[in-house]
């Protein structure tokens, strides 16, 4: 088994068990009453059928799944037609400038711009000093928290580069924000956003995400309109299509709970990341490369 879990669901009257991956993605998901399974991941179909079949016995029925149709196992690269992968359209790819010393974002560090907005507004080694001797908290704690989580999530993304796999850190974008991480590589690109909520029970469902039980943060749906911004921006640049999905990765957490039915946005803890290294078949080493290329240029998050 590939650390398949099955998790009741209901919900609007209806009575499902959902098989997830271990970080929370759905494989499959059955309804009790009809006994028709849904498979969304073909490639542990037979797995799920075998968990499923010990919930509900033997007597089910596989549906059609439009999901499970789009996915289908990718060719390989030697087999690959000259067009796949290939945009749909005519437009051709949008040019950048040489890249400068100045303009490439691979000279970013983790937390490129907390470091950057702590050097220019906030507190002294002396203030700090005094404040951590008084223990007194301050405005920057925050920041502070915030960093060091960025910079572990950073060391653990490095270490896949050894399986083919590109990272950039601290990408500001065109409406001021910033992308922590961007990770490139044969499994194709994530953008990855690092929260840190030091012994926190948190809690993930498709759009909200609870901290301790309060109130809602809208983590996953920025999260997908972050991968929709990357998507436009890389896109606009490559002559082939770019696959990106957005990665939660959560700090220092005391627990982390992924709901039953989230399945959009692939959830960690910062050493569950590595769970990546392993995922291939969306792009090749040129394309990765080809990629990695436009998505260090500072010009090129300049547009949205």
């Amino acid at each position: 088994m590939s650390g398949l879990t099955v998790n009741p669901w209901k919900r609007h009257g209806r009575d499902r068990l959902y098989v997830n991956l271990p970080d929370g993605t759905a494989v499959a998901w059955a309804d009790r009453a009809s006994r028709t399974v849904t498979i969304k991941l073909p490639e542990h179909q037979k797995e799920a059928l075998a968990l499923l079949r010990q919930h509900l016995g033997d007597d089910l029925s596989v549906g059609a799944s439009p999901e499970a149709a789009s996915a289908a196992p990718p060719v390989s690269g030697a087999q690959k037609p000259a067009s796949a992968g290939r945009k749909q359209h005519s437009e051709r790819p949008a040019p950048l400038p040489p890249l400068s010393v100045s303009e490439d974002l691979a000279r970013n560090r983790p937390g490129a711009k907390l470091l950057g907005l702590i050097a220019e507004r906030g507190p002294s080694t002396a203030q700090r000093l005094r404040a951590k001797l008084l223990r007194q908290s301050s405005e920057w704690d925050n920041w502070y928290t915030g960093l060091g989580g960025e910079q572990r999530v950073g060391r653990e993304l490095e270490r896949l580069s050894s399986l083919g796999w590109r990272t950039l850190h601290g990408i500001e974008k065109s409406n001021g924000g910033d992308i922590d991480h961007l990770l490139i590589g044969p499994g194709g690109v994530f953008n990855i956003n690092t929260k840190t909520h030091k012994d926190a029970a948190v809690w993930v469902g498709d759009a909200m995400t609870k901290v301790n039980g309060g109130q809602p943060h809208p983590y996953g749906a920025a999260s997908r309109a972050e991968s929709d911004y990357v998507r436009r921006v890389l896109q606009r640049h490559c002559d082939f299509d770019v696959p990106v999905a957005p990665v939660l990765v959560f700090v220092g957490v005391a627990s982390l709970h992924r709901a039953a039915t989230q399945n959009s946005i692939r959830v960690y803890q910062e050493r569950e990341v590595s769970a990546l290294g392993p995922l291939t078949g969306k792009l090749t080493p040129e394309q990765v490369e080809a990629v990695y290329a436009v998505a260090r240029h500072r010009r090129a998050w300049l547009r949205t």
